[in-house]
This record gives structure tokens, C-alpha cells and sequence, in this order.
């Protein structure tokens, strides 16, 4: 029995992961006044491009604002009675917060002065190396073969060293990018990342359940909780119409800190109440990881395929995102964030859901009607357009169509 299951019995510290997430949502909304200011005074301001949909110039550095209320509620968790263990358990938050802090500074310098890719890139990477140093990285996860049993029966595959390191660094600066290539709506990189730091934080307080209040499985609940907090208090000044843009200090940071919490809850804590007959159980971590990442992620395979086969470098600014083909049917910015909120939620928190819930047929029934009512919405404006479309035809060619010039006037 750990210290935490000595002191605190079985109860989880959920209030004080509220608490926590809670305060970093208080102090980055208070944080974003004074950042907004400073990054107007510095010059660290978004002018209109032929790419951009904004038409004002926005400051950035919203990500400074974000950074600032994580360590607060980091800060308070390291007093909090349950939560403090987390830190003496594992170098987990150390870790992160320190690789935050490096690429958040790059971020803020590539919002004010624009650094190349290669820099930035660099920057990435090393802030991925900060997290494998401190210990965040796949160490095993189970695999539905090799276990030698009937039925559904696998075998849990211990990565090695070099193997956990590339597969971390991978992941890190797939979803650092992900996230600053789905940052383009005003409201929406930050409503995801809300929406995935959630499903996150659920489903990581669910294996710490299932691991007994064991203190080593606190660090990926807290991890996303404060980024959760960092997302809701930035998104009334980010939501449409935006006063202030997070920039790529934000989304990278929102980046780093989902890649940093499904990396340790998905490759370092192991589900110990699933048996080899139970499939789903024992696959959750990666069907959380996956669904989490999904819509950031296919928008950046999107991106790279799109620009590869064009010739282009897979950097090179366009108009193609996900956001932008909303647009072009007919959505507003605010009915597309909203859709892709939409999206996110119900692929994440279904994803939960399946790891949490004993009955995943029911589950899955729910997640497909979700997944029907998006389809229905995301397709109305074009629906609608055709039917414009097709009704103009008709008025200008048939019988209810205008008069000719000469005609007499109908009675």
C-alpha cells in the first residue's frame, strides 16, 4: 500500500484537481489583460494575411497568459495534501513544466520576430528530450497477441530504451505541430485543447481509480486539469470576436502539455483490472490517445499530404485546413468552431467513455448517433446552397421565373 492509499484511504482527490484546474483557468483569464498590453507596447502583434481570416490586427501571446496559469495551479497542487505526493513520487510535472517553459519562449519568439522552421523545429525537439529526461516517456503498453491464452489474449510489450525515446519524440512534435496548424479560427485551438484536456483528465482520474489512489498515476490527471484550467480561462478573450491570439507560444504549450499526459498515462500507468478477455479495456490508453489527437492530427496529415503532392515544403502556409473548407461551404467562424468542437468532444469523450463504461455497446451506439448528428449539421450549409442554387435556376428559367423585357405584365 502506497503513502496515498495509507493516508487518504480510497477517495480520489477530485476536488482538488478541480481546484487546481480551477485556479489556472482564474489566473490566466486575469493574466491576459496584462500580456494583452505588453505584446501591444513589444510589437508582438498578428497583421492580416492573405491566408488569415482576422481583418484587425491581434496581439499574440496569449500562450504567456496560459503558461502563467498552469505553474499557479501547478503551485497549488505542490501545498495540496494529496496532490503534493504526485511530486514526490515522480519528476513527471517537473519535467513538463520545464520543457513548457522552453518552447513556450520559443513560441513567444516566433510571435514576435517569426523564426524559421528549422529553429522552431529545434526548439521542439529539445523540449521533447527535456520530457524523456525526466522520465515521460512509452515505456510499455499491451498488444492483443503473444499471450498464449484462448480467446482474446495478448501480452504487454516493454519497449526499449532508444524505442521509448523516438516514440515520445515523435508524438510530442506530431501534436506541438498539430495543435498550431489547427489554430486558425479565433476560439478554436483553445476550445480543443479544452475539449482534450478534459477527456484526458477523466480518463487518467479513472486509472488512478483503477490503480488503487496510487500516487504514481497522479501526474497525467494533473497535468491535463491545469491545462484544461489554461484553455477555459484564455477562451472568452479568444472566442470570436477575438481580442487576443495565443499564438504559437499557446498552442505549442497546448501541444506539449496533451502530449505530455497521454504519454505518461498512456505508456507508463497499466490498467490492472483488465484481463486478457477484455479487448477494449486493455487497448483504452490508445484509443484515448488516438481519439484525443484525432481532428488536430488529420488536419496536419492533411496539410503535409496536400503540400507534398503540390511540391510545396509541408511548412508552407494555405488556405486547406479544416477550418477553412467550413468556411467555404457556408458555416460562420463561430458555427465552425462550434462543429468542430462537436467533433472533438464526441471522439474524445466516447473514447473515455469505452475505458470507463462496462458496456461499450451502448457506448458505441452513442457515439454513432453523436457522429450522425455532426455529419447532418456540418452539411447544412451545403445543402442549403444547392437549394439556393437550384431555386434561382428555376426562377430564372421557368415559368416563375422574372418577365422578359417586352413581355406584358401578368394579371
Amino acid at each position: 500500500m502506497t503513502l496515498a492509499q495509507s493516508s487518504f484511504g480510497l477517495g480520489l482527490p477530485i476536488r482538488e484537481y478541480l481546484l487546481v484546474g480551477l485556479t489556472a483557468a482564474v489566473v490566466t483569464f486575469l493574466l491576459v489583460g496584462l500580456v494583452r498590453v505588453l505584446a501591444l507596447r513589444l510589437g508582438a502583434v498578428a497583421w492580416p494575411r492573405g491566408r488569415d481570416v482576422h481583418v484587425t490586427p491581434t496581439p499574440r501571446w496569449g500562450g504567456l497568459a496560459m503558461f502563467g496559469g498552469v505553474l499557479a495551479g501547478v503551485g497549488l497542487a505542490a501545498q495540496l495534501p494529496a496532490l503534493r505526493l504526485a511530486f514526490d513520487y515522480s519528476r513527471d510535472v517537473q519535467g513538463v513544466l520545464l520543457a513548457a517553459a522552453l518552447l513556450v519562449a520559443v513560441g513567444a519568439l516566433d510571435d514576435r520576430y517569426e523564426l524559421d522552421a528549422i529553429t522552431k523545429a529545434a526548439g521542439q525537439v529539445t523540449a521533447a528530450g527535456v520530457l524523456v529526461l525526466f522520465g515521460v516517456q512509452f515505456s510499455m503498453f499491451w498488444i492483443p497477441w503473444g499471450g498464449g491464452g484462448s480467446g482474446i489474449s495478448g501480452s504487454t510489450l516493454v519497449l526499449g530504451a532508444e524505442q521509448g525515446v523516438v516514440l515520445t519524440v515523435v508524438l510530442t512534435v506530431a501534436l506541438v505541430n498539430a495543435m498550431n496548424f489547427v489554430d486558425g479560427l479565433d476560439g478554436l485551438a483553445a476550445g480543443i485543447g479544452l475539449i482534450a484536456a478534459t477527456a484526458t483528465c477523466a480518463f487518467a482520474i479513472g486509472l488512478v481509480q483503477q490503480n488503487g489512489n496510487d500516487a504514481n498515476a497522479y501526474p497525467p490527471a494533473l497535468i491535463a486539469s491545469v491545462l484544461a484550467g489554461a484553455c477555459l480561462g484564455f477562451l472568452p478573450h479568444n472566442f470570436n470576436p477575438s481580442r487576443i491570439f495565443m499564438g504559437d507560444s499557446g498552442s505549442m504549450l497546448i501541444g506539449l502539455l496533451l502530449a505530455a499526459a497521454t504519454t505518461s498515462a498512456s505508456g507508463k500507468i497499466v490498467n490492472t483490472d483488465a484481463d486478457g478477455s477484455d479487448f477494449l479495456a486493455l487497448l483504452a490508453p490508445l484509443i484515448v490517445l488516438l481519439a484525443v489527437a484525432f481532428v488536430p492530427m488529420l488536419d496536419l496529415l492533411m496539410a503535409v499530404v496536400r503540400r507534398t503532392r503540390a511540391g510545396m515544403s509541408p511548412f508552407s502556409p494555405d488556405k486547406m485546413h479544416l477550418h477553412h473548407r467550413l468556411l467555404e461551404i457556408g458555416h460562420s467562424q463561430r458555427r465552425a468552431v462550434l462543429l468542430i468542437y462537436l467533433w472533438a468532444g464526441i471522439l474524445a469523450f466516447g473514447a473515455v467513455a469505452l475505458a470507463l463504461i462496462d458496456d461499450p455497446v451502448f457506448v458505441l451506439w452513442a457515439v454513432a448517433f453523436g457522429l450522425g448528428v455532426a455529419v447532418l449539421a456540418t452539411a447544412v450549409p451545403r445543402a442549403r446552397t444547392i437549394g439556393r442554387a437550384r431555386a434561382g435556376t428555376t426562377g430564372a428559367t421557368g415559368p416563375a421565373g422574372p418577365p422578359r423585357p417586352g413581355a406584358r405584365p401578368r394579371r
